[in-house]
């Protein structure tokens, strides 16, 4: 894909990219794709899954208490517990604000990892990179930013998000939909959105403004992107999902040049 090549003038030493549809079949790609990356917060979406995969099995339930009083598993994944963003600090009541927190996702982890008896960094990788090939990926960390991975590693997860096999469809068409909507709360590196919605674990676009995919990307577009200068996304009404790990820190460089390559990838795909 032409639209790719851009990435060699991004301002980092080191990038890879690609794109691939449902299939798996990846569409093309640039940089070194079996160079290992910290997620940073790209990890939420694998940590997620592994919760949809226990919710799948039995072993937890959406609506089951986790998290401050009143809240639940679903409020943990969606952002909405009313826990700070890195504390235990409740700063609103479960279901009322999107107050993005690592501290939630933390206890959505240990709740899995109490209900199936297995630490959680072993169920994601039984669960998750196990069954999808994904050998060079590790959870070294927090449940919420500590994870490891490559481009090759996550083209085969996009793919799977975007045709479910370890989980059933309709999940999955759950966990991309937006999960209590109408909420208001802050987009990090974006600012206050007036609906800042999420689905369970992932984010969705909807009409989000400035936002880190593309000024074309559909509403439904859902994903994440991470402080160490990653991000994932999948846009349905396009057919395909794009992955870019770099080794610079998000920052301007990455609100600057990230839009600019969604959109020429989405025109490069439509066209």
């Amino acid at each position: 894909m032409e639209s790719l090549h851009v990435v060699s003038r991004w301002p980092v030493e080191t990038a890879a990219v690609a794109v691939v549809d449902a299939s798996g079949r990846v569409l093309g790609a640039t940089g070194p794709t079996d160079h290992r990356f910290p997620l940073a917060s790209v990890t939420k979406l694998l940590t997620a899954y592994a919760v949809l995969v226990a919710v799948e099995e039995g072993a937890v339930e959406w609506d089951q208490p986790a998290g401050p009083e009143g809240s639940t598993l679903r409020h943990l994944i969606a952002h909405t517990s009313g826990l700070a963003f890195d504390s235990s600090a409740v700063q609103a009541a479960p279901g009322t604000k999107r107050i993005y927190s690592n501290t939630g996702f933390e206890l959505m982890a240990d709740t899995v990892a109490a209900a199936t008896d297995i630490p959680f960094a072993d169920y994601l990788t039984e669960a998750v990179f196990t069954p999808l090939g994904m050998t060079s990926s590790t959870l070294d960390a927090s449940p919420a930013a500590g994870a490891t991975s490559t481009v090759d590693d996550l083209v085969r997860f996009a793919a799977e998000v975007q045709a479910p096999k370890l989980v059933s469809a309709g999940l999955v068409a759950e966990a991309v939909s937006v999960a209590f909507p109408g909420l208001r709360g802050v987009l990090p590196g974006y600012g206050m959105q007036k609906e800042n919605d999420w689905g369970l674990g992932f984010e969705i676009r909807s009409t989000k403004s400035p936002h880190w995919t593309g000024t074309t990307s559909s509403p439904r577009t859902c994903g994440h992107f991470g402080q160490s200068g990653t991000f994932l996304w999948i846009d349905p009404d396009a057919g395909a999902g794009c992955v870019a790990l770099t080794d610079r820190r998000f920052g301007e460089w990455a609100v600057e040049a990230w839009t600019p390559f969604t959109d020429g990838v989405l025109a490069e795909l439509r066209g």
